[in-house]
């Protein structure tokens, strides 16, 4: 078979044929188990400030929610020849997920964030980096070379600092800004809240405060002298409950980067977002980690599609776990989807290459099952293939 003939979905054949020597996966297959694995390994009260929520109900709900959309395979189709790829944002990533942006990765593994980029960087996935990360954005940024990256703002209440950190990520390569709406305060989280468990109050996961100019600024003494007074400073910059869309305007004015606005699950906030010049909008209940008993995200994904996805790139987030997954948002209309706690769990167990490998499989799976619903292409799914 020649280069050109392989496809993602061939990984299958290496794993059937190593084992022959052998040689088993490292990894758990399944999800599930992949997720036991990394509760055994890291600390317990690390375990659920990834795995918790707002409650779960939203959890469980934003899971259970992909059994309400059925694909319907057809048959005798060429399927010799396939591609998974996706346009975003006017640029082609090879697979239709990235990395979502997950924060204080260091409480997982010692190497955090750039663990996870150099495996982007080794799969071809492009990644977006929390502000809360445990590495400077501008190491990550070299971590993934030229593998796209987006940087996540968790948009803080001084605007000076928001514009600090967002043309420091334009400065470093980044390509997109994605704004989190949703966290304007942090939820109630009952499984945090037993263990007195918040990373950020230990100077985890604030690196990009400690080494921003503006935010260095304010204080008199650097972070690396003395902790405290910069946690502190940390508390009072980042809840930002008075934030409109009248803000928008000035986050806008800071950057040439596009802007995306993630946590949008009702249709008018996504038309909001497209009449104040956004270019795009991420469905997403934050995986559940803010409003216990909110609406499933993919169920709000088809609504937001309808309302702007001739406008604006629609992105999908919270509950993908399989390719089958990927295919049903992909046919309910997003452009592509994001990847959250499976790659974690591959991080806490493995590293880098633990993320590389689940990062495989997804692929592999998006593939595979794609060919098995008589598809050629990706951008061919649509709803016709849903029931």
């Amino acid at each position: 078979m020649s280069e050109s003939d392989r496809h993602y979905g061939d990984y299958q054949f290496e794993i059937y044929v190593n084992g022959l020597k052998g040689d088993l996966p490292d990894l758990p297959m399944r999800w599930q188990d992949l997720e036991a694995q990394a509760r055994e390994t890291v600390p317990e009260e690390a375990y659920w400030y990834v795995a918790g929520g707002a409650g779960e109900a939203t959890m469980d709900a934003n899971l259970a929610a992909f059994d309400n959309y059925r694909l319907v395979p057809r048959m005798l189709t060429d399927i010799s020849k396939r591609d998974i790829g996706r346009s975003v944002l006017g640029k082609r990533f090879d697979v239709p997920f990235m990395f979502a942006p997950i924060g204080v990765q260091e409480i997982i593994h010692e190497e955090a964030e750039l663990a996870v980029a150099r495996a982007a960087a080794e799969v071809g996935v492009p990644m977006i980096l929390s502000t809360v990360s445990s590495k400077p954005m501008e190491d990550v940024a070299d971590a993934l070379g030229d593998t796209p990256g987006w940087f996540q703002l968790y948009w803080p209440n001084d605007d000076e600092l928001a514009a600090s950190f967002v043309q420091r990520a334009e400065k470093a390569g980044y390509e997109a800004i994605v704004v989190t709406l949703d966290t304007k305060m942090m939820a109630w989280r009952e499984r945090d809240l037993k263990g007195a468990y918040l990373p950020f109050l230990k100077g985890q996961g604030l690196s990009n405060y400690f080494t921003d100019p503006v935010f260095r600024s304010g204080l008199e003494k650097a972070p690396e002298e003395e902790a405290w007074p910069a946690i502190q400073k940390w508390g009072q910059v980042f809840a930002a409950p008075a934030r409109t869309w009248d803000d928008l305007a000035r986050l806008k004015a800071a950057t040439s980067l596009p802007i995306l606005l993630k946590g949008v699950l009702h249709p008018e906030d996504a038309k909001r977002a497209a009449d104040c010049g956004m270019d795009g909008v991420i469905v997403s209940n934050h995986g559940g980690r803010q409003v216990d008993g909110a609406i499933a995200a993919i169920d709000a994904l088809p609504g937001v599609v309808d309302a702007v996805g001739d406008r604006m790139a629609v992105l999908f987030d919270s509950g993908i776990r399989r390719g089958a997954d990927v295919l049903k948002a992909v046919a309910l209309g997003a452009d592509a989807v994001l990847l959250g706690r499976p790659y974690v769990w591959g991080l806490a167990v493995d590293g880098q290459a633990g993320v590389a490998e689940v990062a495989r499989r997804l692929a592999a799976d998006v593939d595979i099952t794609l060919a098995l619903t008589g598809c050629d292409r990706l951008d061919g799914v649509n709803r016709s293939m849903l029931e």
